[in-house]
């Protein structure tokens, strides 16, 4: 499996940016995916993950109501939504493929529990 993630930039505080990763593999839909970042000198974190049904999700407390995370199936990409960004977004963001999830509604927020990674793109906010 194959990550590219895509449509990070230079944005203003309360600006927008919509990032896509796109995905590799024929059983993209069975995949449970999610969003993590990391800020210069600080740990990767999780942000927003998505189970199989596409429909059941979790968003870290810090973007909740900012960010928005989907899927096209179809398309075997992921997004994300930034919206309202803040200095504090500015990271490198990662989308993260979990190819076994326990079941269609689970959603994997645990690094650990992800087995493929894209390469990442740069997101800045400047105020």
């Amino acid at each position: 499996v194959q990550l590219v993630e895509s449509g990070g930039g230079l944005v203003q505080a309360g600006g927008s940016l919509r990032l896509s990763c796109a995905a590799s593999g024929r059983t993209f839909s069975s995949y449970a995916m999610g969003w993590f970042r990391q800020a210069p000198g600080k740990e990767r974190e999780f942000v927003a993950a998505l189970a199989w049904s596409g429909i059941n999700t979790h968003y870290a407390d810090s973007v909740k109501g900012r960010f928005t995370i989907a899927r096209d199936n179809a398309k075997t990409t992921l997004f994300l939504q930034l919206n309202s960004l803040k200095p504090e977004d500015t990271a490198v963001y990662y989308c993260a493929a979990d190819v076994n999830p326990r079941s269609y509604s689970t959603v994997t927020y645990a690094s650990a529990a992800y087995d493929y990674w894209g390469q990442g793109t740069q997101v800045t906010v400047s105020s």
